[in-house]
């Protein structure tokens, strides 16, 4: 569609010339609950002013706006023809004079995909939610607007809606007026003016949700006090599942933590967070109203690391208040100064005003390792990127943006010190509220209240992409000694920066035969360049490990010794510290992932030690990286006997796990996701029957579905249990979950039916997308999937044409052949990257980067 794909360009001419005053936009959803919807889908009233100033009288610009129809567009008081001024995306504004005021009526659509204002019906007891999503550009779905976000301004809204339901925005509810005429009672919620925002954290959530109240309270310096009353909500369906008590503690915990160091109080009044359904992010952070994916509401027994997870993204969302909301980048390069800041935030706040204590661990095992992935891409970029249009801002909600980021960060913290980091923090609220911000304001702070040149180390850590390796080289005595110790530091040819790192280098041995590893010596070094020598610890006797970046305090890739990696291959599970045994794992993955240990000694390690792994975070990625490591780098002859290996190992460990405890959880869902045997499936189907029993383990609905999907891709239980499975769940969780057994299925038919109703068809929500794709590409069906690799590459340009990107992107991802030959894919992708050079961006960059994982599996299997 012309100029839906805004590009940086327009967008700086655009702030140039315009500045926004305020916004009203009057919204009427009652058309949400019309059965059935009017023909061509449903729509609701959107009607818009804008109050604004523009810099040069007579100049032209545009209003950004997604709607399938305009009733009326008014600029300055005179009526302009729709036809002419509106094409689709666009409304064209054209002799504008020093202030104006623009008023646009519409018909917007309602959204299926998540993007916009997104519609779902609960299939539990019809009812209709409404919630809004918008980042980076989709408010345009939902009113008109300018779409960016350095064009920030006050915004008012009102909503009509039934009169039985919950309205909320960004801003308190002022009032509420009956709406008289024919149908269900209505009502007219009106909400506070807000502060000044970017569009695109404005929102709205609508419809009979279950919703509880609490309220935070502190006295500021000065004696003045702050009052926040806070919401928790939910879908009816969720409310017995629902433990708003433990989410407002996590959101007392978190305004207190950040009350203590931003010296700048909660700038928004009240504070709702709302679980809301079919929801693509893990949660947004409108201001007032943030909004979450209802998986965050648990249905069945779950581990302390899921809680853990869900107390992080609470806290990341709120840091955004401040990082993001109330400072915000001027354009999506800078996106990072708000993703990266809250990510950081969100680990410091959880391990220091939280019970989980252990997020750093958490941190190191599993956010790192989406950023190393990342970064190890052809698509890596620096944290600070650059950003051509909206599409390349998409997908840069990266591994790089978030992770790595927020890694950086952390050895910022080593670099200046704490204290002037947080120093630095609130002067840039207090400098910068309200406003937009680029790098050069960071760190024009930064190097005030540090002291330090930030330049140098802005270079090396945010302005160049790519991840270094360190390496430890040790020398010893003729007693055993250390006589020299020299940490390697290695960078790809493609991205060849050597960075400067502040690392830890810790000595592990056993005091006692049969003993623990534990830490004898440890020294900080600042490693600069291709080799720096460790002096303090020379004359240490001799380790048995030599852990590099221990602590964790940098961005790299660690390296063992050979001496090390032998230690680790007899006695990982030795290791006493659960932060050095979870930087250790993470070393082994990137090896294994490098191509640099093979396949199987990564299982067989799993299989050694995972039972002695005590952290749950850690354990559940390992999993992850087990299951990685069979389906994709064993070799296909291997992969049946180490199938076999692992589903052994994990019944064993499933066995020996404490009756109800976390680890026994974490058990039975890796055994299902491996299980080999007939005797596997019998188990498991034994399970779900109730005439197998694990004591201690409750087979609750959610596991219920755990078990059943790789039962149902086995052929070992068909579309009349999953009926049966349907019937004893049947909501919108339960739909999800059997939709995605039903497309596992090990059938031709059902693949072509799967394929058709999410490439052929745009009949199905965002969630049934990612369920159905996530049923069809399994990885024990590679003959029943051979034949949709070539369809793959003849479909996705038409996919990216004509699907809204959020979908576009999951059939692109989802769909690609990674299950198939991986030689003949990797032909195929390379024909296909030849042949479409002029594709869009974009998608050239998703194929490449399946491409590399795909050689990355290539060479992974040649090691093995």
């Amino acid at each position: 569609m012309p100029g839906e794909n805004l590009t940086r360009d327009e967008a700086r001419e655009r702030a140039r010339l315009l500045t926004v005053h305020g916004y009203e936009v009057a919204l009427d959803v009652r058309s949400a609950i019309e059965s059935p919807p009017v023909a061509g889908g449903r729509t609701f009233r959107s009607t818009t002013t804008i109050r604004f100033a523009c810099a040069e009288d007579g100049a032209s610009s545009f209003a950004d706006l997604l709607a399938p129809t305009v009733h009326s567009v008014t600029l300055n008081g005179v009526e302009l023809p729709v036809d002419e001024v509106f094409d689709g995306s666009r409304v064209r504004l054209e002799g504008l004079r020093g202030e104006n005021e623009l008023t646009v009526d519409a018909a917007c659509a309602y959204s299926r995909t998540g993007e916009g204002l997104h519609h779902f019906t609960d299939p539990e007891d019809g009812e209709i939610y409404l919630y809004t999503q918008y980042e980076p550009a989709d408010a345009r779905r939902v009113f008109a607007n300018f779409e960016q976000p350095d064009l920030k301004a006050p915004f008012t809204f009102r909503v009509t809606a039934p009169a039985h339901w919950t309205v909320l925005s960004n801003g308190a509810e002022t009032g509420r007026s009956p709406v008289s005429g024919p149908g269900e009672p209505a009502a007219t919620w009106h909400f506070a003016t807000t502060r000044p925002i970017s569009t695109y954290i404005t929102a709205v959530v609508a419809g009979p949700y279950h919703y509880v109240t609490d309220h935070y309270a502190r006295e500021l310096p000065g004696g003045e006090r702050l009052e926040i009353p806070l919401g928790a909500l939910c879908r009816k369906g969720l409310a017995r599942h629902f433990d708003p008590d433990e989410i407002f503690t996590t959101t007392k915990q978190g305004f207190d933590f950040f009350h203590d160091h931003f010296g700048f109080p909660y700038p928004f009044g009240k504070y709702d967070q709302a679980f809301v359904p079919e929801y693509n992010l893990g949660a947004m952070e409108n201001p007032g109203c943030v909004t979450f994916r209802e998986e965050y509401v648990f249905r069945g027994r779950t581990t302390r690391a899921a809680y853990q997870g869900r107390a992080n993204t609470l806290l990341h969302e709120m840091s955004h208040m401040w990082f993001g909301d109330l400072v915000t980048m001027e354009w999506w390069d800078d996106l990072w100064l708000k993703e990266s800041f809250a990510d950081f935030m969100a680990a410091f706040s959880l391990v220091e005003a939280t019970r989980f204590e252990e997020g750093w661990i958490s941190f190191a095992n599993r956010r790192k390792a989406w950023a190393y992935r990342a970064d190890q891409l052809p698509s890596t970029h620096p944290v600070t990127a650059d950003i051509r249009d909206l599409q390349d801002a998409k997908l840069n909600f990266d591994g790089i943006t978030y992770a790595k980021g927020a890694s950086v960060l952390k050895q910022l913290v080593a670099y200046v010190g704490r204290d002037a980091f947080l120093e630095g923090a609130r002067r840039y609220f207090q400098r910068h509220a309200y406003g937009n911000t680029t790098l050069a304001d960071l760190l024009a702070v930064l190097g005030e209240t540090s002291g330090r040149d930030m330049t140098g180390w802005s270079r090396a850590w945010l302005q160049t992409a790519g991840v270094n390796s360190l390496t430890p080289r040790a020398t010893y005595d003729a007693d055993g000694r250390l006589t020299e110790l020299v940490v390697h530091q290695e960078a790809p040819e493609s991205h060849p920066t050597l960075r400067p790192h502040r690392v830890a280098v810790g000595l592990y041995r056993r005091e006692e035969p049969g003993g623990p590893l534990v830490r004898y010596a440890r020294a900080e070094v600042d490693v600069e360049g291709a080799t720096t020598t460790v002096p303090a610890l020379a004359g240490a006797d001799r380790p048995e490990l030599i852990l590099v970046n221990d602590e964790d305090l940098t961005y790299c890739k660690a390296r063992f010794d050979e001496g090390s990696l032998d230690t680790l291959r007899a006695r990982l599970g030795d290791i006493a510290d659960p932060l050095a045994r979870a930087l250790c794992w993470s070393a082994l993955w990137n090896l294994t992932r490098d191509a640099l240990l093979p396949a199987r000694d990564f299982l067989a390690l799993v299989r050694d030690f995972g039972g002695a792994e005590t952290e749950i975070g850690v354990l559940q990625m390992v999993h992850a990286w087990a299951h990685t490591a069979l389906v994709h780098y064993t070799p296909a002859g291997a992969r049946d006997e180490a199938a076999r290996g692992l589903a052994e190992a994990a019944l064993h460990q499933l066995r020996l796990a404490a009756p109800g405890s976390d680890h026994q959880l974490a058990w039975a869902r890796f055994f299902a996701s491996c299980a080999a045997s007939d005797a596997d499936f019998q188990l498991l189907t034994g399970l779900l029957a109730g005439t197998a029993r694990i004591d201690g383990l409750d087979v609750d609905q959610e596991l219920r579905w755990a078990f059943l999907e790789p039962l149902t891709a086995h052929g070992h239980a068909g579309e009349a249990e999953l009926a049966d499975e349907l019937a004893r769940d049947d909501t919108a969780s339960g739909k999800r979950h059997h939709v995605r057994c039903l497309a596992a299925r090990p059938s031709a038919e059902v693949k072509a039916r799967a394929w058709a109703e999410v490439v052929e068809s745009d009949a199905l929500s965002n969630a049934l997308v990612e369920a159905t794709i996530d049923g069809f590409a399994q990885p024990g069906q590679r003959e029943l999937l051979a034949p949709y690799a070539e369809r793959y590459f003849e479909a996705i340009e038409g996919v990216w044409a004509k699907r809204t990107i959020e979908i576009a992107m999951a059939v692109v991802r989802g769909l690609f052949p990674a299950y198939q030959d991986k030689r003949a894919t990797l032909d195929a992708t390379d024909a296909w990257l030849t042949t479409h050079e002029s594709a869009p961006p974009a998608l050239r960059r998703l194929v490449l980067e399946a491409r590399d994982d795909l050689a990355r599996a290539l060479r992974a299997q040649a090691t093995a």
